[in-house]
């Protein structure tokens, strides 16, 4: 069998067109501006037809209040949809019954509020019968994305939110939460229907779900929300695309669509989740449902291509706590996982999380006739504990692989395809049939709602020619509101740049996005730091010898940095030479933003020589300020020297699951006569909504670092995925552990330490050919090996080649 095509959307997805029929109104009041709006609002009466007039809406704080009755609504909508503009410091809330409103658009703006959209004015007021259908918010952000809001927060009951589109959410806070809090809100019965929630960008912390229902503290009480017919794509904002925090709710006809997380149960009980399609397309770290807590039914779910690993696998099914409080996890019971296709994707996940506190395995569980299939010998499962409280029967594997447990057959199934997309089993197939064990609760109906008359494993009849609902639904806005934000597009150039004091400076000012900034050799004299406004290269233009970047000795005041990208560029260093050498060192060669932003920024250093930053007041080579996120930090084929720190990302100290970048990746690079560490990576607390963070260190060495009592040489605590291969620690002889790893996703190899101390690993960190020898060195400044040497015996340790001779 091939794999799924990767271009799902263009063949098998219409996400347009809703209409809404006329209706009579009693009065029909057309408003051009906010006063005129307010006057209006104060006489509203059931039947009444509010309409805004086109254009743009600008700082509005729009407030609808009224009595409507289901024959004869309150209906506030624009002129035209998608052409009422809802734009600068602006927000809606509405409170009654029976009120729907219609075509806004919330664009290039922010909320200084809680919520974008609110069913309710205050604690008291607040929305029943009511409706929020062919309206849009897109990119709708602070500056700061650590400035938590919703876009829409659903209070009262009976509420409906329909063919409405919501993209580009880049800040702290659900997109769009259903609350739960007070006795006028439980219960709800509230529908979330054939809405297209688009790509929201990784958070880098906890608070980027798309949609949120409860809250711990609330989550057994019973929501009864629908949550069917929507589209999620690329949905990356963390790990829970959808957050179950209630009971009682359904889930069903979705597609997720190249979204990197999962559907998960986190509180509540008694969830049906059910004939929801999952697309993966082979992207990194694309999963599908997470079951915790009781009473669940999980069912006719097809999963495709699928890459997530750990709590990102197509179904994962957790572990829990003894007397676990209302934030932390349930013990899996009574949970009923049947029917589901899973095709080419990552291994499920049993027990997940099984750890000294998470100790409580699943009890009563169903895990039966769910259909696997897997031509890329791939496994199965991951078991983390044991298996005791869940039964298995009628499971089929089409792989080659196998899974050691009762309840699984392996069986070559014939399939058929449909529209060369989705692969179906065909009638004749005796031997999966025989095989798959129906039962009372087993489903009646297959994925597409046809009835099952010949029972098999899997979310599908056999020979059923038709697509999941899911694949063709007609979801977000009646126009055309699936936009990206307008940059304007401005030709890169290359720009000479001679040396001097502050010709650099001023060829920046000059510089366009993407430009490359030349210099030749000399010295590049700096006054004061230099912002980064734009993503751009500065590249030395000299084979010879490298341009030195240092400060004017004598200023007043001397500057904190070199070069502070700002908000959402990409720097690039390349060939240079920088110096923080003064009677007075400076503090940081680079640095990021100084505050909260929403945009991720990027930092490439390669081929550079950098030294001389020793300013022990903080001073570091790299430092991350606390609220920034980068999406990769990377230095390769450098030498950094004669300094305080390495590189700093560890100001995120509030524990709760922050951390500063995404991707630190040092390759080729050495750090020599670093007073404290090379490498400060941190991320603390236990929360685990996140990637969390990947170091990648390869062919590189570390002289004389971090060479004090408590020293070591790499910290990297709480950080998810570190792999150190292929590089030396050397010469740091008061260190009792260079590197300490933690964690399955952690591993060391093919590595030389010597006078360094010992690598500690611990909680499923792998360690594999380190050798406690000396490196012996041909040329001890520059690293090369003598002829003798260990790390010439097997693959190349050290250094690919050298990476930059000292001048």
């Amino acid at each position: 069998m091939s794999k799924t095509k990767q271009h799902i959307i263009p063949r098998i997805l219409s996400i347009f067109l809703f209409f809404i029929g006329c209706i009579g109104y009693a009065n029909e009041i057309k408003v051009a501006n906010i006063d005129e709006f307010n006057t209006a609002m104060k006489s509203i009466k059931a039947g009444d037809h509010i309409i805004l007039k086109n254009g743009e809406w600008k700082d509005v704080k729009l407030v609808i209040k009224g009595q409507g009755t289901s024959e004869n609504p309150i209906i506030i909508e624009a002129e035209e949809s998608g052409k009422v503009f809802i734009t600068g410091d602006s927000n809606l809330k509405m409170a009654g019954s029976h009120l729907i409103v219609k075509g806004l658009w919330f664009k290039n703006g922010f909320t200084s509020g809680k919520s974008v959209i609110s069913f309710r004015v205050n604690s008291k007021e607040f929305a029943t019968h009511s409706r929020l259908t062919d309206c849009a918010i897109t990119y709708y952000n602070p500056d700061s994305k650590a400035t938590d809001s919703k876009w829409v927060s659903v209070w009262g009951k009976n509420n409906r939110l329909d063919h409405n589109y919501f993209s580009g959410k880049t800040n702290s806070g659900t997109t769009l939460v259903v609350w739960l809090k007070g006795e006028e809100h439980i219960q709800n019965n509230h529908r979330i229907d054939h809405n297209y929630f688009g790509e929201r960008p990784s958070l880098g912390f906890n608070g980027g779900e798309t949609i949120r229902i409860g809250t711990s503290k609330n989550s057994l009480l019973s929501s009864r929300t629908i949550v069917e017919d929507n589209v999620f794509e690329k949905c990356n904002g963390e790990l829970e695309i959808i957050s179950n925090k209630s009971c009682d709710n359904v889930y069903r006809n979705n597609l997720f669509l190249e979204s990197e997380g999962v559907l998960t149960l986190r509180h509540g009980n008694r969830c049906l989740i059910e004939s929801n399609v999952f697309i993966g397309n082979q992207k990194p770290n694309t999963g599908g449902i997470r079951v915790i807590n009781a009473g669940h039914v999980v069912r006719n779910n097809l999963m495709m291509n699928l890459t997530g690993d750990g709590f990102r696998g197509p179904i994962v099914v957790m572990n829990g706590v003894p007397n676990s409080p209302a934030n932390r996890y349930h013990r899996v019971k009574d949970v009923n996982i049947q029917n589901n296709t899973i095709i080419n994707c990552s291994p499920i996940q049993f027990c997940a999380g099984s750890d000294k506190e998470r100790s409580l395995a699943p009890i009563n569980t169903v895990f039966a006739n769910n259909l696997i299939f897997n031509d890329e010998n791939g496994d199965i499962a991951t078991v983390h504990d044991k298996l005791d409280g869940i039964k298995f029967y009628g499971n089929i594997l089409d792989s080659e692989k196998s899974f050691n447990q009762s309840g699984f057959s392996k069986v070559k199934v014939n399939w058929d395809t449909l529209d060369d997309i989705l692969y179906i089993p065909k009638v004749t197939n005796e031997e999966l049939i025989k095989n798959s064990k129906s039962e009372n609760k087993s489903p009646k109906l297959d994925i597409t709602g046809a009835k099952r008359n010949t029972f098999i494993a899997g979310a599908y009849n056999p020979g059923n020619n038709k697509l999941p609902k899911a694949l063709i639904l007609k979801s977000g806005t009646s126009w055309d509101s699936k936009v990206t934000p307008q940059k304007t597009i401005i030709e890169p150039e290359i720009i000479e740049v001679e040396p001097g004091i502050g010709t650099l400076r001023k060829a920046l000012k000059k510089a366009s996005s993407g430009s490359t900034l030349k210099l030749k050799s000399g010295e590049y004299i700096l006054e004061k730091g230099i912002k980064i406004p734009s993503s751009v290269t500065i590249q030395g233009n000299s084979k010879d010898k490298k341009p030195l970047l240092k400060v004017k000795e004598g200023l007043e005041k001397n500057p904190t940095y070199f070069f502070r990208v700002e908000r959402g560029n990409t720097l690039r260093l390349n060939n240079l030479e920088i110096s923080g050498d003064l009677s007075t060192p400076i503090k940081y060669a680079v640095v990021s933003p100084d505050k909260g932003i929403s945009e991720a920024y990027s930092v490439f250093i390669d081929n550079c020589h950098i030294h001389g930053f020793k300013n022990k007041k903080g001073g570091s080579i790299y430092k991350a300020y606390k609220g920034t996120f980068a999406d990769t930090v990377s230095i390769v084929n450098s030498r950094i020297e004669n300094a305080y720190r390495g590189i700093n990302l560890s100001e995120e100290k509030d524990d709760n699951g922050k951390y500063s970048a995404q991707v630190l990746h040092i390759d080729n690079t050495i750090f020599k006569d670093i007073d404290q560490w090379a490498v400060n990576y941190y991320r603390g607390g236990t929360d685990e909504s996140t990637l969390g963070g990947k170091l990648i260190i390869d062919n590189s060495v570390f002289s004389n670092v971090g060479n004090t009592e408590k020293g070591t040489v790499i910290r990297n605590k709480g950080i998810v995925s570190v792999e150190i291969h292929n590089s030396v620690f050397e010469k740091s002889y008061k260190v009792v552990n260079p590197v300490n790893l933690k964690g399955n996703k952690n591993s060391i190899s093919n590595c030389v330490i010597f006078d360094c101390g010992t690598v500690e690993i611990t909680k499923g960190a792998s360690s594999k050919d380190v050798m406690y020898k000396n490196p012996k060195w041909e040329d001890k400044n520059n690293f090369i090996p003598s002829e003798k040497s260990p790390l010439l015996k097997t693959q190349r340790i050290g250094l690919k080649s050298v990476a930059i001779k000292q001048n």
